[in-house]
């Protein structure tokens, strides 16, 4: 049987939590009082928002704190139903602690319904001397402004560079492999501050046998992000034949849709220094291909169409 890397190394305690040193000081702090409010956990996928609620869970209840946790995921259960039953139900019996209250943890809490959230606001009122709620998001925005103020939001950010690759060393220690610095730059560059991501990359390329940045890309369905800086500059130069060449490798070799690319393109063109007016009129034409891919158009045509736009956008700028 596989272990699940990202389960087999998630922390237990929230000292073990990375990148987030300010929200730990302050669950910290609620740990020691033995008290905690209703609590937002708001920021991108993978980075600890589902850890740091399990760790805190630990630290209060210690050993029984399977039986005073409990966790949903809203994005499977996003009706009214689950509020009336679910919730309700595990709301209303008695907490089996002696810090009085049990947690919650709605994790994408963010697409739960209107009514869902409404419904909600009342259980909390109701049942807040024995459950304590925990909303997991990726837009605090999405949650109605009813339950937002009844919570502390703690913002959660993607892990930077040095942590997240200093986490993967340790792992690739305790798994018996070493990683070089060129494939964590690598696994850094896909993952883009996911640590839940960066883990699972790390341990299929682990289980294929060949450690190095090419089957890192392979793996995670992505390439060298140097290809999207090369596809923008050979299009500006008016290359159209070449730039279609690039473009249909990315396409038909490596797989990636259309709007893969155009986000590739987009977070290439971001990082560079170029003329104000030409990177304005750059991301305009990949936002009008998106748009149009999205509505329906076909890859291979308006890809043609972008990579058009782009030679003539280097020809007006040269």
């Amino acid at each position: 049987m596989i272990n699940i890397w990202t389960e087999k190394y998630r922390p237990t305690k929230l000292s073990g939590v990375i990148g987030e040193s300010d929200n730990i000081n302050r669950l910290d702090s609620f740990v020691k009082e033995k008290n905690i409010p209703h609590l937002i956990f708001a920021g991108p996928p993978g980075t600890g928002k589902t850890s740091t609620a399990i760790a805190l869970a630990i630290e209060l209840f210690g050993e029984s704190w399977k039986d005073n946790f409990l966790e949903l995921n809203a994005s499977n259960e996003r009706g009214i139903d689950i509020i009336r039953e679910n919730i309700k139900n595990f709301a209303k019996i008695k907490p089996s602690n002696d810090i009085g209250f049990k947690i919650i943890f709605l994790d994408e809490a963010d697409h739960l319904t209107g009514d869902a959230q409404a419904a909600l606001r009342r259980t909390m009122e109701m049942y807040y001397n024995t459950t304590r709620f925990i909303f997991s998001c990726n837009y605090s925005s999405k949650i109605i402004p009813p339950i937002q103020s009844r919570c502390v939001v703690l913002r959660f950010s993607p892990v930077n560079e040095d942590e997240m690759k200093a986490k993967l060393r340790a792992i690739s220690k305790k798994e018996g492999f070493e990683i070089d610095d060129e494939s964590l730059n690598a696994i850094y560059e896909i993952s883009e501050g996911d640590m839940r991501k960066a883990i699972n990359v790390l341990q299929a390329i682990k289980t294929s046998g060949k450690i190095d940045p090419l089957t890192i890309y392979r793996i995670a369905g992505e390439i060298n992000k140097n290809e999207y800086k090369n596809l923008i500059n050979i299009a500006l130069e008016g290359n159209f034949n070449q730039a279609r060449d690039l473009l249909d490798k990315m396409l038909i070799d490596y797989g990636l849709s259309g709007i893969d690319i155009i986000k590739g393109m987009h977070s290439s063109i971001r990082k560079e220094q170029i003329a104000y007016k030409q990177k304005l009129e750059i991301i305009m034409a990949l936002a009008e291909a998106e748009f149009r891919i999205v509505e329906g158009g076909t890859d291979n045509i308006q890809m043609d169409a972008l990579i058009a736009k782009l030679s003539y956008i280097g020809s007006e700028i040269n």
